[in-house]
């Protein structure tokens, strides 16, 4: 089955939906579905940021599976864990 995932400006997974519903919901429109998930009510902006990304697995327990190992946020400054913070120069 194939799925459509709204992937944010910082390359994170934040929705999945399905063929199906992309094309009830949306017209069958990856376009649609990216502005609606990049949509922001309290400002007025056209400019959406992130992508949606296709893809096919056999069944919603593989496409959750693939969620899960995507893993977490590397946490620290480059990957480091002690309490290095980005400094403005």
């Amino acid at each position: 089955m194939k799925y459509y995932v709204y992937f944010d400006a910082y390359g994170h997974a934040r929705q999945a939906i399905s063929a199906t519903e992309l094309a009830a919901k949306y017209d069958n429109d990856p376009d649609l579905y990216l502005k609606a998930m990049g949509a922001q009510p309290e400002t007025k902006m056209e400019h959406t940021s992130g992508h949606v990304g296709t893809l096919r697995f056999e069944s919603e327990e593989e496409l959750n599976e693939y969620l899960e190992s995507l893993g977490d946020e590397i946490s620290g400054f480059y990957g480091c864990r002690s309490e290095s913070r980005p400094y403005n120069f």
